[in-house]
């Protein structure tokens, strides 16, 4: 049993949470250009503006919110149905990256991680959740990060979050299959973002953000469970989870010089 793919994303009501910056900002813009209809969220309503101008009018919502606001997240929501009736897809992009090692581990930065990278999009699952398993139709698809895949240096608490990230996807997909709902787990490699310009080390297979949403995209119109990219990069992370710990160490410690 394969899951449905998005065969066109032409007047596709789609929910972009994290649409402000970055791979989320990519995304939207590429979702507007083939003529899906698009909600934009993130905290930051003076950067979604712009973007939302892109479109025809009646072609996009601006719907500023926190992912950690039960409250706003709901509001958004019911915007939507208000506007649209429902929504074909939910894609939840928005995420915080604070670099972490045990030499400067802050639990307040760990909580808000966790808040924002977990929590977070499993509160906007279950506000979607019933109006689509009452339609046995939809998508939900969630970015996470090939940081979830293993542990690696300075990722102590936002290496967790993505790490939940692929278990809940991986539960959900097994749960919505036989209803008809699509679930798709987003794990990028190094893309060129506000959040990766913090990292202070080389990023092998940096790749710009509109290459990642061309990424999402396809994979998402395929049908594809596991998107995963630069495909050079996240298959050798793959790989390196099936070895004996001792060799994985030796490979990070060698190859990641920070």
């Amino acid at each position: 049993m394969k899951q449905k793919g998005i065969s066109s994303f032409l007047d596709q009501r789609v929910w972009v949470i994290g649409a402000s910056s970055g791979i989320g900002e990519a995304c939207a813009n590429a979702l507007i250009k083939a003529g899906a209809k698009v909600a934009l969220s993130s905290r930051r309503e003076e950067r979604l503006q712009p973007i939302a101008s892109l479109g025809n009018p009646g072609q996009t919502l601006v719907l500023p919110l926190d992912v950690t606001n039960d409250a706003q997240l709901k509001n958004g929501y019911q915007s939507i149905l208000s506007a649209w009736g429902g929504i074909d897809l939910l894609l939840f992009v928005s995420g915080v990256y604070v670099p972490l090692r045990a030499d400067n581990f802050d639990m307040a930065v760990a909580k808000h991680t966790i808040d924002a990278n977990l929590l977070g999009p499993m509160r906007a699952v279950a506000l979607v959740l019933p109006e689509m398993l009452k339609a046995h139709a939809g998508h939900i698809a969630i970015v996470g990060s090939v940081a979830g895949y293993s542990g690696l240096p300075k990722a102590l608490a936002y290496g967790p979050s993505k790490a939940a990230i692929i278990n809940f996807c991986e539960t959900l997909y097994y749960d919505l299959l036989p209803q008809g709902v699509s679930v798709h787990m987003i794990s990028p490699g190094f893309v060129a973002t506000e959040a990766t310009a913090q990292n202070d080390f080389e990023m092998p297979a940096l790749i710009s953000a509109e290459e990642a949403a061309n990424q999402i995209l396809s994979g998402l119109q395929k049908g594809e469970f596991d998107i995963h990219f630069p495909k050079r990069f996240s298959g050798f992370l793959k790989f390196l989870r099936i070895l004996p710990y001792p060799m994985y160490f030796w490979i990070v410690r060698r190859f990641v010089k920070i």
